[in-house]
C-alpha cells in the first residue's frame, strides 16, 4: 500500500509561523478530509507539498505501491487542482484538453477520447469549443479535474473545488473520487462539513499550524459538526 509522509513541514509569512511542524501519514485507497478554518494554512501545505512554495522546514516522502523505498515527493507525484484555476486562456477547453491527453498518451493506457472526458463532468457540446477565457469558475475547475483524471498521479490534492460545481456535477465528481480513491491518495481540502462526511473516508484537521486525524468514527455521530467545531474555535483565523 502506497504511503505520503509529512514530517514537520514548517512555514511562515512575514514573521507569522503558518504550519508549525505539520506531520501526518496519508495512505492509498481513502480520501482524506482536510478541516480548517479559513486562513489555517490548507492552502499553504497544498502549495507546499506540490512545491509551488518552499517549505521553510520539513519534507514530504512517498513509498511505492507495495509500501516501501520512500522518496521525496516532486511535481510528477502530485495532482493539484486550485481553488483558483490556472489555465492558458488563449485556448479552447477543447484545444487544451487534447494536448494535455497527447503528453500523457505515452505514459497511459487507458486514455479515453475528449469527447468521454467532457461527457464526465456535464460539460455542454458548445462550450467545448469555446475559450477558455470566457469560462465561469465551475467550468475552469471542470477542466483542471479532468487533468488529473487524465494523468492518475499518485497523489491528488483538492482545494475546495467542488464549490464551484453545480449540483449535478458535483454528484458526478463524487463519484468518480469515489472510484479513483482505491489507487490513489487524495486529500481534499474544504470548510464545508456536511461535503466531508458525504465524500470522506478519514478527517484531519490542521490547527494552529498542526495537523491531527480525528477518530472515523467521529464521522458517524449525529453531533460530528459540533465536535469538529468545538475543535477549531480556538484557530486562527487570519494565519
Amino acid at each position: 500500500m502506497m504511503k505520503l509522509f509529512i514530517e514537520n513541514i514548517t512555514k511562515s509569512y512575514d514573521g507569522k509561523e503558518v504550519l508549525k511542524g505539520a506531520s501526518m501519514t496519508f495512505e492509498q485507497g481513502k480520501i482524506y478530509g482536510l478541516i480548517g478554518r479559513n486562513g489555517a494554512g490548507k492552502t499553504t501545505l497544498f502549495n507546499c507539498l506540490s512545491d509551488e512554495i518552499k517549505a521553510d522546514k520539513g519534507k514530504a516522502r512517498i513509498t511505492d505501491a507495495h509500501g516501501r523505498y520512500a522518496h521525496l515527493l516532486d511535481t510528477n507525484d502530485i495532482g493539484y487542482v486550485f481553488s483558483t484555476p490556472v489555465l492558458p486562456d488563449f485556448l479552447t477547453g477543447y484545444e487544451f484538453l487534447k494536448f494535455y491527453i497527447d503528453i500523457n498518451r505515452g505514459s497511459r493506457s487507458d486514455i479515453k477520447s475528449i469527447d468521454e472526458y467532457f461527457d464526465m463532468v456535464q460539460m455542454p457540446k458548445d462550450d467545448r469549443f469555446r475559450l477558455i477565457k470566457g469560462y465561469s469558475h465551475g467550468m475552469k475547475s471542470k477542466i483542471q479535474m479532468l487533468c488529473f483524471i487524465i494523468a492518475k498521479p499518485p497523489v491528488i490534492l483538492l482545494d475546495e473545488p467542488l464549490t464551484a460545481f453545480d449540483v449535478v456535477a458535483s454528484l458526478e465528481m463524487k463519484r468518480i473520487l469515489k472510484d479513483m480513491k482505491r489507487d490513489h491518495i487524495i486529500i481534499f481540502s474544504t470548510h464545508i462539513l456536511q461535503l466531508a462526511t458525504n465524500l470522506c473516508d478519514e478527517i484531519v484537521i490542521l490547527n494552529d499550524g498542526k495537523l491531527s486525524q480525528i477518530d472515523s468514527y467521529m464521522l458517524r455521530r449525529k453531533d460530528f459538526e459540533e465536535r469538529i467545531i468545538e475543535l477549531l474555535k480556538d484557530g486562527d483565523e487570519d494565519a
